[in-house]
């Protein structure tokens, strides 16, 4: 294989920001296979260069205009400027590539914009790209049978990992996975369809070893779905890797693995945050440890629960979503303000119903019943809208409820509630500045301005309500704005998809087999 100049980039947010919490924090959210694939490229012999775009730099100067082959990896919310970033580097002749959870979930479009859209992917297809490393129009779509059984440790990405950090002034989380996939089937979430499986203990501890000897008192931000599923085996490995306790830890869990004498383990380890997912307070039982519970039975279990969580972890964020089917009226929301109320350390981070393409199953469910809206994917980041019409809303009845929620949840009163409760300088400070900065004051605010649109703009109101794809303005303006000097490279057509491109691929997908004789039925068969 001959040896080519690879320029890697990972797309942690879609447009220049100005927001102090963005400018904090964003470098933090960095992802781990980005630096990966760099590690691989390396490892084939070819000349790497990284860049991680977190909204600070100019990618126009930072990203390398030479170059024979581009990786991309993006989220969804990233995607137009991901396109327009391919289309303006294969006109330079750059071979282009496109992983991350976006060319998972919309590989059908993506494949109009890039040479090869990668789904599962491991050491071996990336050399694959590479030897073959030519044009292709449509893209190929290629994919691993499953997530690899082994990734580069921090050491070996740590000449990646390094110049993220340092774009951070304060808060610096090294990004490290112990595990992929989930046991749960929570049936919005892209995880519920990858089978769970622990990564290596053995390069866990290397690299928390490693750490130490890099860093005085090291931030590690675990990037597994649902981490703790195997507790004991994991905490383990913690504790033989830094006896003396001097690594601080975050985590994204499920509360049905918190229990009390857990809550004790994770503390004495360093355990400085906690992201557990509630959801619903109609389903998901199983995961928010409350059984057969629901409504207000459940809200005050939850509650109980978080607040026992806090008094071991110091920043604990509870996770919902919001507009899900089983959500009717104003009660669910209702549930959502008690529960701020009882438990006001606990930051409420909240999610729209959102259907990512073919992330996962139930998105065939609402393609099927027409639900699903071309919303573009600039604007698909559970925040800003979303992308289902809902089953038991009207469009201004849902904002409405979330417009309040929001409100009550960052207002004054529990801004300081929350600011009392919580314990420790760091813990006070972070959450006050996302509640009145951009998750907090600025969601309220975009919310606000939609709500008023669906009354005074009509060309916004046919677009949500399903008669008419035609992109209303206020999405065209923002997307044109965001993408400042990448607009003009942004292909004809980029800012519209087919919305149910999973339901045709998947109906594509089934062919009938005919009889093979006179007593043979006919029989279906599902190809990938």
């Amino acid at each position: 294989m001959r040896r080519l100049r690879v320029n890697v980039l990972d797309l942690v947010t879609r447009s220049p920001t100005r927001a102090l919490w963005g400018r904090l924090m964003q470098p933090n959210f960095a992802s781990i296979m980005p630096q990966v694939i760099g590690v691989w490229c390396e490892e084939a012999g070819h000349e790497v260069r990284f860049v991680c775009y977190t909204g600070r730099e100019d990618l126009g100067r930072e990203l390398p205009v030479d170059g024979e082959v581009l990786f991309v990896a993006a989220y969804t919310q990233t995607a137009q400027l991901a396109y327009a970033l391919s289309s303006e580097y294969r006109r330079r002749g750059v071979v282009t590539v496109l992983g991350g959870s976006h060319a998972r979930c919309y590989p059908q479009d993506a494949a109009r914009y890039f040479d090869y859209v990668l789904g599962f992917t491991d050491k071996e297809l990336v050399n694959d790209v590479l030897r073959d490393c030519a044009r292709h129009d449509p893209g190929l779509q290629l994919s691993a049978r499953r997530p690899p059984t082994h990734l580069p440790g921090v050491k070996e990405r740590w000449k990646f990992i390094a110049p993220t950090l340092a774009k951070t002034p304060v808060i610096k989380l090294v990004p490290m996975i112990g595990s992929l996939g989930c046991p749960y089937t929570c049936s919005f979430c892209i995880d519920a369809v990858v089978d769970y499986q622990p990564l290596d203990n053995g390069q866990i501890r290397e690299d928390l070893r490693f750490l130490l000897g890099k860093v005085e008192r090291p931030r590690v931000g675990w990037h597994d779905p649902n981490f703790g599923v195997r507790f004991d085996e994991i905490m383990s490995v913690i504790e033989e890797s830094d006896p003396k306790g001097r690594i601080d830890f975050a985590a994204e869990s499920s509360l049905s693995l918190l229990s009390e004498p857990r809550l004790k383990r994770l503390r004495a380890n360093g355990f400085k945050a906690m992201l557990p997912g509630v959801e619903s307070w109609y389903s998901l039982g199983g995961k928010s440890k409350t059984g057969g519970s629901s409504g207000i039975e459940k809200v005050r279990k939850v509650a109980e629960h978080l607040n026992t969580v806090m008094r071991y972890i110091p920043i604990v964020q509870a996770n919902f979503v919001l507009g899900l089917d089983e959500d009717e009226g104003d009660e669910p929301f209702e549930l959502t303000k008690r529960f701020v109320d009882l438990a006001p350390g606990v930051f409420p981070a909240y999610s729209l119903l959102s259907a990512f393409g073919q992330a996962a199953p139930l998105n065939l469910d609402l393609q099927r019943a027409g639900r699903v809206l071309a919303t573009p994917f600039h604007f698909l980041d559970n925040n800003r809208a979303t992308n289902v019409r809902p089953k038991n809303y009207s469009w201004t009845a849902l904002y409405e409820n979330v417009i309040g929620l929001r409100k009550h949840s960052f207002s004054w009163r529990a801004v300081a509630r929350r600011f009392d409760a919580n314990r420790g300088t760091v813990p006070r400070w972070l959450n006050a500045l996302r509640a009145l900065s951009s998750e907090g004051a600025g969601r309220i605010r975009y919310d606000t301005k939609v709500r008023r649109l669906l009354d005074t703009d009509v060309s916004l109101r046919r677009f949500f309500d399903g008669e008419t794809t035609t992109l209303p303005r206020f999405y065209t303006e923002q997307v044109r704005n965001d993408l400042g000097p990448f607009w003009e490279a942004l292909p004809d057509g980029a800012l519209s998809h087919d919305q149910n491109a999973y339901l045709r691929a998947h109906a594509a997908a089934v062919k009938v087999i005919p009889p093979s004789g006179p007593t043979a039925g006919a029989a279906a068969r599902a190809e990938p």
